[in-house]
């Protein structure tokens, strides 16, 4: 029997169809939270346990995706994804059934394991498939379609939930549906195997410690902030303008299609810029379109806000992905990338915690504005700071945008 072609048609969809699962796992059920924590009022400190709802799959993503990666490098992709989704619709689904708030949390957190899985593999196997241009490209594309994905999944919850708060955990059963296109169009890659002799093989430098610390502590930052939308965003609203679940689905829903609609012409703007340019436009971006949302007082101009915000978020996920991608070796790239999994959903964990007593302080509008604040100082720090921040991270990168024009993609 044949293996499958990665650059046919249905590995390429599978491929996609597989990576929008990652986005669903939290902001599904974003919606469905001012009702369950209503539900569960009788429970002590229901409103934090409720927000872990969402986040608490991201804490064991965190545990899980050092594991992944180190599966995924020493015994293979297929098997782990397989596993993965198949856990993905049963821990997902859970708490349709359950009425424990406990309960439900721990299928929340067998649902992280299942997505750390997922998000590992599926990440590995765009690296493995592809190179140069194409690989920016089709990095692009799998964070558009988790966006789209999200666009889709998070109107549908928030329509559910209008129904039911339940209603919304069914929505997980759509993993099982991609099990049997897995199974034939996915194929494993030739893989160069670890050596104890150190890296001789692969597209990458090895395992740059100092650009990964980097890296990772940039998709730490974003995501604490990034899930202010997900998390505070339908209480925000119902205290702005009273709205109800299915407009705050729609709103967040807004803010993932302006990701996806970004991330999609990613790699064409790859092309014209480097690593650390596109780095610094999607902070301001975002820190424009956070400062937005805190500052403005009605539901329009919030989505104006999470329009903008979105754009920005859309190019960092492809960007750092595909950094690590092209600097990463063979042998040492499922653990890269599963570091940087693991510190995306770490902020995602961390962002109610951090967030939390800040808004009960100075007020959900305040949060955003400090946000969106954060964000563009950071970005004229990095932009003021390129060079020498570049030379401690030891990388070859295009500094500036006509230096990275006159470099052409490898092919």
């Amino acid at each position: 029997m044949s293996q499958p072609n990665p650059n046919s048609f249905p590995t390429k969809a599978t491929l996609l169809l597989v990576s929008t699962l990652t986005v669903m796992a939290g902001a599904t059920i974003a919606p469905s939270l001012p009702a369950m924590q209503e539900h569960f009022k009788e429970v002590p400190n229901a409103a934090l346990w409720v927000r872990l709802v969402l986040t608490l799959p991201a804490l064991f993503i965190v545990l899980g995706s050092l594991i992944a990666g180190v599966v995924v490098d020493r015994f293979g992709r297929k098997p782990l994804l397989l596993a993965a989704v198949a856990l993905y619709g049963l821990a997902g689904a859970s708490g349709y059934v359950l009425d424990s708030l406990f309960h439900i949390l721990i299928g929340r957190a067998f649902l992280g394991f299942a997505v750390a899985g997922i998000m590992v593999t599926a990440t590995t196997l765009i690296a493995d498939y592809y190179t140069g241009a194409t690989r920016a490209a089709f990095l692009g594309l799998q964070a558009a379609f988790m966006g789209l994905g999200g666009v889709v999944f998070l109107s549908l919850g928030g329509f559910l939930a209008d129904q039911n708060w339940r209603f919304p955990f069914l929505i997980y059963l759509f993993a099982w549906l991609l099990v049997p296109p897995m199974i034939w169009a996915i194929s494993e890659p030739q893989r160069m195997i670890p050596s104890t002799q150190g890296n001789t093989h692969g597209s990458g430098s090895g395992f740059p410690v100092k650009l990964l610390t980097f890296i990772y502590g940039i998709a730490l930052l974003t995501q604490i902030i990034f899930y202010l939308i997900p998390v505070q965003l339908p209480f925000y609203l119902k205290e702005l303008a009273n709205a109800n679940a299915s407009q705050s689905g729609l709103a967040i829903a807004l803010a993932t299609l302006f990701s996806a609609m970004s991330s999609f012409f990613y790699g064409k703007i790859k092309q014209r810029f480097g690593f650390f340019s596109v780095l610094v436009l999607a902070f301001g971006l975002m820190g424009t379109g956070y400062s937005i949302i805190g500052l403005v007082n009605n539901y329009a101009l919030v989505l104006v806000g999470l329009a903008i915000a979105g754009s920005g978020l859309g190019l960092l996920m492809p960007n750092l992905n595909l950094w690590i991608a092209s600097e990463v070796s063979d042998a040492a790239r499922g653990r890269a990338l599963g570091g940087s999994t693991m510190f995306f959903f770490l902020g995602q964990f961390l962002s109610p915690l951090v967030s939390q007593p800040v808004s009960k302080a100075v007020g959900l509008g305040t949060t955003y504005a400090l946000a969106g604040g954060l964000l563009l100082v950071c970005g004229l720090v990095l932009m003021t700071l390129q060079r020498p921040i570049c030379r401690l991270i030891s990388t070859k990168i295009a500094l500036l945008p006509i230096e990275a024009a006159k470099t052409k993609p490898k092919q």
